[in-house]
């Protein structure tokens, strides 16, 4: 199970890097609007822009968080337990706040399907 929980990490850690790349590096691409569904006059806004870029950070260094734990850590479980109860708190707080209930399912499914092997391995 531990493979399987470094494996489904690590494609949470590569989504969010994903994430960064859209934010950060690809803000005013019609790949970012589509994946946001914004326009790409809203993505040439200066301010939206910036604050894009900066939540790109913010994605990236989960991203580096839940591969660092997977490196550097042996006992990892509990750290990675609350970054990904974190994703799936911010996943949700998304779909509701923007009325899309799929950025829960794009965002949020793999880091619950890691909490509940997660917490399945905690307890065995």
């Amino acid at each position: 199970m531990r493979i399987l929980i470094a494996v489904l990490s690590t494609l949470v850690a590569l989504e969010f890097f994903f994430i960064m790349y859209l934010e950060t590096f690809a803000t005013k691409s019609s790949r970012t609007a589509q994946t946001f569904n914004m326009s790409k006059d809203d993505l040439a806004n200066e301010k939206i822009n910036t604050l894009l870029k900066n939540q790109g950070v913010y994605n990236g260094l989960i991203g580096v968080g839940i591969l660092y734990l997977l490196i550097f850590t042996q006992n990892y479980n509990g750290s990675l337990l609350a970054i990904m109860i974190y994703i799936i708190l911010v996943a949700l707080y998304g779909a509701f706040s923007s009325g899309d209930k799929a950025i829960f399912f794009k965002q949020g499914s793999l880091a619950v399907i890691v909490s509940v092997l997660l917490l399945l391995q905690m307890i065995m």
